[in-house]
């Protein structure tokens, strides 16, 4: 759980599916996609869903007989560049013939009803 109090920006919850540590503003856990409770605006709240990054990318191993190892690491800096957060998102080896596809995604949602500057958290 986070060190921001509940119902602010920023607070978090654990998914009790996937234990997957989500925002505690989620209708639907991210991870595992199970529904976390009744949300009669989840069509108007889907709508206001972004996706203001979203990076794609393929990688293959070398030509020949050598395989190639992975590890998808992901790592989340403030403004001012300070590591927040980092964390291996999975690993694995690639072999001839073989390739794979990897996408991040930041989803975002405008949080309604707080005001910008105060009681800022950490994220």
């Amino acid at each position: 759980m986070s060190a921001v109090r509940p119902g602010t920006p920023g607070a978090t919850r654990i998914c009790p599916h996937c234990k997957t540590k989500i925002l505690d503003s989620a209708t639907v856990c991210p991870s595992c996609r199970h529904h976390l409770r009744f949300d009669p605006d989840a069509v108007e709240s889907a709508k206001q869903r972004s996706v203001p990054l979203r990076v794609e990318g393929t990688i293959k191993p070398p030509p020949g007989d050598n395989a190639l190892e992975y590890s998808v690491v992901l790592t989340i800096r403030n403004d001012e560049g300070v590591e927040i957060d980092r964390q291996v998102m999975g690993v694995g080896a690639l072999f001839a013939g073989e390739e794979r596809s990897f996408t991040l995604e930041v989803e975002a949602v405008e949080f309604k009803g707080y005001r910008a500057g105060r009681g800022r958290g950490r994220h």
